[in-house]
């Protein structure tokens, strides 16, 4: 058994590990990213008026009311 081999074979895998990843996200690392990010702040009262009024989440299309048009 060569240690000094194995112990350089090591170090080599750390190495790889330490490398950051380049690759694009995939649209479900995305989703999977998004979904944490949203359960972490769940309980925010802030995050609850964005995903409500925010612009990019509520499933109604945006409308403008000006006070005092009726609308």
């Amino acid at each position: 058994m060569d240690v000094e081999r194995i112990i350089d074979e090591i170090e080599q895998l750390q190495e790889m590990f330490e490398a950051p990843d380049i690759r694009p996200l995939s649209p479900s690392d995305l989703l999977a990213v998004n979904r944490r990010h949203d359960e972490m702040l769940a309980n925010s009262p802030w995050f609850r008026l964005w995903q409500r009024y925010g612009v990019c989440c509520r499933p109604e299309a945006p409308e403008l009311r000006l006070p005092g048009t009726g609308n």
